[in-house]
């Protein structure tokens, strides 16, 4: 089943437009060129390819599951770690391992119903996992599991650097028939056409030299033309972990010390990443995974049973949480542990103590509250699902690019070129001018009044055309005249009160504004 019959469609207008490049080109190509031209037409029709990456011990598949909202990514060190996985949408239910040699092997999951931990193959001869799964959350986002960073697996280690640098692993990771056209690509058409379109990139405290390296390296292989790195955010994970006293400014209070943490994080790797936010991916997990129950929301209600003192000692460490004498049995707090960490068992007593009579369910939301797990969507939104037809389009385009130059043939290149250049000169390949600005913007390489930063990013961050304007509920001729007096500011702007590098920034906004007015115009008159 190929990518557009399992329901992914063309995430917009300059998509639309790079998918008809690719088939028009198809004929005018060599077979080889021709082939990959295929496999970036199958990209283009499947969700947003999300890379969940970091070093080892980051937390990445906890938050994969928390992502997904079922606990299906083992978290555990074992073979199916080392591997890439994909988890996409699908109708049933199924795991498939996938072989360098193209061969696929059909599994079950475990009884617990996660991946195996063992695969029972040859893990030296698997290209990557594929698990497909009927949760909705997947319909628009295909998300991607991948190696630790760091591991003393080599292989593991060079397994995400590929997928981090658009290596191997997607091209044949569509759910596509047996007979497809991937074994016809040499290894650089491969590289060409794969990897990764997006990545939310898992970080703990420690900020470390390789951690920049392997962001480079995605932003620099998905970036098409001027488009930017704005395709990539950043977490800070196990937020609860951090001692609030040693950052300036928290009060004492962790989450806020994991806010300000994550800033100083976001403002080192600009321009790297659009933004970095704190979460707890373990309370992220067992909230949104079904892995809170009723029976620890009871066990919560017992231990805020407990005087303050004793509380006070038991969660000063995990040793005493669980050797502390009282009436909660070891092995229920054990499991509590397992599931929220002190942080969160602190954090769900307090919830209790305030509100006795609060159910399991609102205790849940509390503690999914408290993870961060929704601003983290939010900020996938609004980076990833609200530019998907830009980011899509622009990682297209790199791989048609690198194609064209992989074949070694002077005119098949032109031809590449010029048609690339024609589609650039239409209206909706502005996009990638206004992911551009937004880089900039974004990353402080262009400083703006706080004021303009905004409209830029309100702009640039939404495809609905009230919300890119700012007027929800306008009626179409409020909303082209507004347009049209912004544009005229933002022309203005650029002429007489902006520095070269806001002009360049300013002329981007201007043009956006523009074709929005036109858009409205159009379809005024349409009606």
């Amino acid at each position: 089943m190929s990518a557009m019959e399992q329901g992914g469609r063309l995430a917009g207008p300059l998509s639309a437009s790079v998918a008809n490049l690719c088939r028009r080109l198809q004929s005018q190509v060599s077979p080889r060129t021709a082939a990959g031209f295929a496999q970036v037409l199958r990209r283009l029709g499947a969700p947003l390819q999300v890379a969940v990456a970091g070093r080892i011990k980051s937390g990445k598949s906890t938050l994969v599951n928390a992502l997904i909202g079922r606990r299906v990514a083992p978290t555990d060190i074992g073979e199916c770690t080392r591997l890439v996985t994909r988890f996409q949408y699908g109708t049933v239910d199924r795991i498939e391992v996938v072989f360098k040699d193209g061969r696929k092997q059909v599994l079950p999951f475990a009884p617990d119903g996660m991946i195996p931990a063992e695969l029972g193959v040859d893990i030296d001869t698997v290209s990557h996992i594929e698990a497909y799964l009927t949760n909705a959350a997947l319909q628009h986002m295909t998300v991607i599991d991948t190696p630790g960073l760091g591991s003393l697996d080599a292989a593991s280690v060079e397994r995400t650097e590929h997928l981090l640098s658009a290596a191997r692993e997607s091209a044949k990771g569509d759910d596509s028939d047996e007979d497809s056209d991937v074994g016809e690509l040499d290894e650089t058409s491969r590289n060409a056409v794969a990897g990764a379109e997006a990545v939310l990139y898992v970080m703990t405290q420690g900020l470390r030299a390789d951690d920049e390296q392997a962001l480079a390296a995605f932003t620099a292989a998905t970036a098409s033309r001027e488009a930017g790195p704005v395709n990539a955010i950043a977490v800070l994970n196990k937020a609860d972990t951090i001692v609030a006293e040693t950052v300036e400014g928290s009060d004492g209070d962790v989450w806020r010390a994991a806010t300000l943490l994550a800033k100083k994080q976001a403002d080192m790797l600009k321009p790297r990443v659009a933004d970095v936010l704190p979460v707890i991916g373990l309370i992220a997990e067992s909230a949104e995974a079904g892995l809170f129950t009723s029976a620890d929301a009871e066990a919560l209600r017992q231990l805020a049973e407990l005087d303050d003192d004793a509380l006070d000692v038991m969660l000063l460490s995990a040793d005493m949480f669980t050797s502390w004498e009282c009436d909660v049995p070891a092995g229920v707090r054990a499991r509590l542990l397992e599931k929220l960490d002190l942080y969160g068992i602190r954090r769900a007593v307090e919830a209790v103590r305030e509100q006795p009579d609060i159910t399991a369910g609102a205790l849940r939301r509390l503690l999914l509250d408290a993870s961060g797990l929704a601003a983290v969507r939010a900020r996938l939104n609004t980076v990833f699902a609200a530019r998907a037809d830009g980011i899509k389009a622009a990682a297209a385009l790199a791989s048609v690019t690198a194609l064209a130059h992989a074949a070694g043939d002077a005119a098949e290149r032109q031809r590449v070129h010029d048609a690339i250049e024609v589609l650039l000169a239409k209206p909706e390949a502005h996009q990638l001018r206004v992911l551009e600005a937004l880089t900039l913007v974004t990353s402080g390489a262009v400083e703006m009044p706080e004021d303009l930063v905004e409209e830029v990013l309100r702009v640039g961050s939404n495809a609905d055309i009230a919300a890119q304007l700012g007027k929800p509920g306008g009626s179409p001729a409020e909303l082209a005249t507004y347009a049209l007096e912004r544009a005229g500011w933002w022309r203005s702007f650029a002429s007489f009160g902006a520095t070269p590098a806001q002009s360049r920034v300013a002329h981007v906004v201007h043009r956006a504004y523009f074709l929005i007015w036109q858009q409205l115009k159009a379809s005024g008159e349409a009606r």
